[in-house]
């Protein structure tokens, strides 16, 4: 005890000195493992806001477009913000041989969710001026001026005939994937549901 006292007296600035240290260094180690959880939220919640705002970006740096009719692979493309009609073709592979590229205006601008239709010779789109507008993608058929392509046409295309419903159109495309491209209008009554009477009424709305 006397040995205790003796070195207390002699050392106890020191004895202080190193209780203070051990005791800053302590609580520094305890508290060190509570704070690291919050800093890892905030890298991930940094993180996240960063792959928003990249994201975000990217969305209005792009748009997507439908390509449908005389091209090699219809489909759905994303292209820049900006691209033009002719890019939107290429990216579908370019078009068929019988492709009608007077009725394209290739030089026209995309805007995000529009048809790009490529029709055929022979066939009629409204708008043709401005290919790849809603119309020339969805043409109406109320003026009885506008002609669907048999060999080409979509199933949405085919239903807008008069007397054409989904049975009827899967029926059609059925007999072209099986058979080919149809040779003539009178072709499709060779089709289950269409005789000669059903084939006339529809004729002029019709193209091969």
């Amino acid at each position: 005890m006397e040995r205790l006292k003796e070195i207390w007296e002699n050392y106890r600035y020191q004895l202080l000195i190193l209780a203070a240290i051990v005791g800053l260094v302590g609580g520094w180690l305890i508290k060190q493992p509570a704070e690291a959880p919050l800093q890892d939220d905030q890298a991930m919640m940094t993180s996240s806001t960063s792959s928003m705002i990249v994201t975000a970006s990217s969305a209005r740096s792009q748009v997507c477009v439908d390509v449908k009719g005389a091209v090699r692979h219809p489909g759905i493309y994303k292209l820049k913000n900006g691209a033009r009609v002719n890019e939107a073709v290429a990216a579908a592979g370019g078009i068929v041989n019988n492709a009608d590229m007077k009725q394209v205006n290739l030089a026209k601008q995309l805007t995000d969710q529009e048809v790009v239709y490529v029709p055929v010779n022979g066939e009629t789109v409204p708008g043709s001026s401005a290919a790849g507008s809603a119309d020339a993608g969805n043409p109406g058929l109320a003026s009885g001026t506008t002609t669907i392509n048999l060999n080409t046409a979509t199933k949405e295309q085919l239903c807008q005939i008069t007397g054409i419903g989904d049975k009827k159109a899967d029926l059609i495309l059925q007999y072209r994937e099986q058979h080919g491209q149809f040779k003539s209008v009178d072709e499709l009554k060779q089709v289950s549901g269409f005789g000669d009477k059903s084939v006339e009424k529809i004729r002029d709305q019709l193209a091969v």
